[in-house]
């Protein structure tokens, strides 16, 4: 079986530490997925998905994230059934957070030059800039000839 949720999208409001009875650190937040599909003329909608973070990763999460702060998350799709104030069985489907990494710039994520304690998030991009291919030609690359059918594909 497998279930796995990548998203990233912006926090839509500030994630609140919280501590269970035995201890563990907790927190919820909602993220703004934007949906790659417009049609024309029309604003580009939004997914509000839900998210939990537990332990290390939800004081990650809360150290460093803000209102805005773009988000990438890694986590699993759990869903689990409540009654509301007047009875009535409800679903709540939410993502509990295995990873978080920053996507944004620092000045947009609003963080500091202080290093990451939080060993599983993701290591930060290369200051490099990307290499680019559009000088190459076509005789960088040579056709492999294959007259004994060696190859597997």
């Amino acid at each position: 079986m497998l279930n796995c949720a990548v998203l990233m999208g912006r926090l839509v409001a500030d994630p609140e530490l919280r501590t269970t009875t035995s201890g563990i650190s907790v927190t919820s937040f909602r993220i703004a997925v934007d949906r790659s599909f417009v049609r024309q003329g029309e604003e580009r909608q939004a997914d509000f998905i839900d998210i939990v973070a537990w332990r290390q990763t939800a004081e990650f999460v809360s150290r460093y994230f803000r209102k805005g702060s773009m988000i990438a998350v890694q986590g699993s799709i759990q869903t689990r059934s409540y009654e509301d104030k007047q009875g009535n069985k409800r679903t709540a489907v939410e993502v509990v957070a295995d990873n978080v990494s920053f996507c944004g710039s620092k000045a947009e994520s609003g963080t500091t030059g202080a290093s990451r304690p939080y060993e599983n998030a993701a290591p930060a991009a290369p200051a490099a800039p990307a290499a680019t291919y559009a000088s190459g030609s076509m005789g960088d690359f040579e056709s492999i000839e294959d007259d004994d059918d060696s190859l597997p594909f």
